[in-house]
């Protein structure tokens, strides 16, 4: 990262680097200033903290201002799932509509909404082409809507009056990725949309081209130094032979493609055929610090643990690339990467958060954590600056399983503080600085509701670093219930205290975890989820109710199943070379046959004691054969009826 002096004020120190303000991290505002909202967690580092809210404190949030109570105000019917994070623009002209302020949201049919952030009105509405099909995922992949379409949070160049996403497309039977780039007033085109394409070079010397059916864009986008970036990833480790993780560019003025990109495995060959790679960080953001480099996180490559490098497979790691994608700077690849891919337990779960300068570090930092919930604080200058043991890290806690993201805020006493969410909950943590560098915990909130995956997302307001001011916001995972409620929780950021949860959503589509990013600014907090964006603020009335299509009991996105298929969940007993002993829901046993789902590639390598989904046809005996061997949830509430 750049050489920022440690002691400076944070916000100036960044913007002082920033080379295009519309993305620019940590821009400070003051305090009563509208607040923007153009990219993922609010800034390029990531953070998730919004330091310029006057309205939401833990105390107006708990007990309510003069006359009113904290509750959802409005709620508003979107055509589909929302896998993507608000976005927000205040004192925006709308074509015909005047002047509003304005919350962009981005749904799996390919649908971009513009909606008046305090009224709920839907001012514009525009689709860009049929998404994809479930039916036409490699595997029927299960953890998404019967959609795919705009997966990946967009992001906005308020400057030049630009809206940046790419839409997964289906015509004439072929999944297409498009880059378009919207003027946010009118939501139409600013310039020709450009299909995603690119090539890279293997190990051995053969090309490798981008593969629109195999690749999946649910990375939010990056706008840093006049490009914008996205990171592609796999469908349910199906078709992992032919699979394999990206970060591509494009010039954001013309959208030609940068020169260089990043093909995260080149490896020629794998024990398993087995590549992937992806980077997925359950919808989290690629992160860049003022001087342009770009951070993500990878997910697994071959099962047997054997094929991670720093050079051809930077699997199961932290990375940290040039801004024109031309040259790998530095990787942190954990000790315990060769158990990560046995258990396909992905470090690459979880995104990677940037920390603005600390005063008194020796070097600037980040924080990751995965899948096996070891919270990783790290180097940000030099990921792999030491090469033996754990003196590679800064620090290493356990926070639970973390299918999740941090935030980051400044206390009133101007320590620096992590949110973590792994498990059930949130974790608050101050940034020690003297060596040796290390979080240390202060508080942890109660748990949740939610039956999916742990971990979740989350983002922080305050007015500046000004006491009893800051409020963490998370949304659970789907609770079991028969509309597979979502929660909007508020807790205090100086205790970890719940200050306030309610009903913001629904997720029946349980094989998929519910990514929600609750945006918090100007006095209102919203929640996009499956068919409805709740708006939440302060009100004498009564609370607003969800749209009824998010009501209803919608079935969890299935494939259609082949003549004489069937289709079971269970937790796997018993892994025998290629015999699997599935425990069902009622707890009989079944006994399977992965060979022929290991041989065509339509197979999650499963693990003991975990959910397993496999769809197949019985044989004589009672048992069956699998056409398809896909992960599931652990819980069995996140599980459809068998078929």
């Amino acid at each position: 990262m750049s050489s920022l002096p440690f002691g400076a004020p944070v916000g100036r120190a960044i913007v002082m680097s920033c080379a295009v303000a519309a993305a620019c991290a940590l821009a400070v505002t003051p305090a009563s200033a509208a607040k923007n909202v153009v990219t993922y967690h609010y800034d390029n580092l990531r953070t998730g903290w919004n330091d310029s809210e006057t309205t939401l404190t833990p105390a107006t949030v708990k007990n309510g201002r003069t006359g009113t109570t904290f509750q959802m105000v409005h709620s508003v019917a979107l055509d589909d799932q929302v896998d993507t994070q608000p976005l927000i623009l205040t004192n925006e002209t709308i074509a015909d509509k005047g002047v509003h302020n304005v919350v962009y949201v981005a749904t799996e049919n390919n649908s971009i909404y513009a909606i008046d952030a305090k009224t709920g009105e839907i001012l514009l509405q525009r689709n860009f082409g049929p998404p994809v099909p479930i039916d036409a995922l490699p595997g029927g992949c299960n953890n998404n809507a019967d959609n795919i379409g705009i997966g990946g949070t967009p992001v906005i160049d308020r400057a030049a009056g630009r809206m940046y996403f790419i839409a997964d497309t289906y015509y004439n039977n072929t999944p297409r990725f498009y880059l378009y780039v919207v003027d946010p007033s009118t939501l139409n085109e600013v310039a020709p949309r450009v299909r995603v394409q690119a090539t890279g070079a293997l190990a051995d010397g053969r090309n490798y081209d981008f593969r629109d059916r195999e690749s999946r864009q649910r990375a939010a986008l990056l706008l840093s130094h006049g490009d914008v970036y996205a990171g592609f990833a796999s469908y349910c480790d199906v078709d992992a032979n032919v699979s394999r993780g990206w970060v591509l560019g494009w010039d954001a003025a013309t959208l030609a493609p940068l020169a260089a990109n990043e093909l995260t495995n080149k490896r020629a060959s794998s024990p398993d055929r087995f590549f992937l790679t992806s980077i997925w960080m359950s919808g989290f953001g690629l992160a860049a610090e003022p001087d342009g480099d770009i951070y993500f996180v990878t997910g697994n490559s071959d099962y047997s643990g054997t094929t991670i490098d720093s050079v051809n497979n930077v699997a199961e790691s932290a990375v940290q690339i040039s801004h024109n994608l031309g040259r790998v700077k530095s990787v942190f690849t954990p000790d315990n990467a060769h158990d990560l891919e046995t258990w396909d337990a992905d470090f690459g779960s979880g995104g990677l958060t940037l920390l603005p300068p600390q005063a008194g570090a020796a070097s600037n930092m980040a924080v990751a954590a995965g899948k096996d919930g070891q919270l990783y604080l790290l180097n940000a200058d030099n990921l792999n600056n030491n090469t033996t043991g754990d003196a590679r890290i800064l620090d290493s806690e356990y926070i639970g399983g973390c299918w999740c993201g941090q935030s980051y805020f400044t206390a009133s006493n101007g320590q620096g503080r992590v949110v973590t969410s792994g498990g059930n909950g949130i974790e608050l943590w101050r940034v020690r600085t003297a060596a040796p560098a290390r979080l240390v915990l202060l508080h942890q909130s109660e748990d949740m509701v939610g039956a999916q995956d742990p971990g979740t997302f989350t983002t922080v307001s305050s007015n500046g670093t000004t006491a009893d001011t800051a409020v963490v916001w998370a949304v659970s995972r789907p609770d079991g219930g028969a509309e597979q409620d979502v929660w909007l929780y508020a807790f205090d950021g100086g205790n970890a205290a719940t200050l306030f949860s309610a009903v913001a959503g629904t997720w029946p589509n349980t094989g998929g975890n519910s990514n929600i990013v609750p945006v918090a600014a100007n006095g209102h907090v919203y929640v996009a989820s499956f068919k409805s964006l709740a708006i939440f603020g302060f009100s004498a009335g009564a609370p607003a109710s969800l749209p009824a299509a998010a009501l209803q009991h919608v079935a969890a996105a299935r494939p259609a199943l082949a003549p004489g298929q069937h289709e079971i969940f269970g937790i796997v007993r018993a892994i025998d070379g290629d015999k699997l002993t599935v425990a069902k829901r009622d707890g009989a046993l079944l006994s399977v046959d992965t060979a022929a789902a290991r041989q065509a590639m339509a197979y999650a390598e499963p693990t003991l004691g975990h959910g397993v989904l496999v769809r197949g046809a019985y044989t004589p005996e009672g048992a069956m054969t699998a056409a398809v061997v896909l992960h599931a949830k652990p819980s069995p509430k996140m599980w459809p009826p068998d078929r």
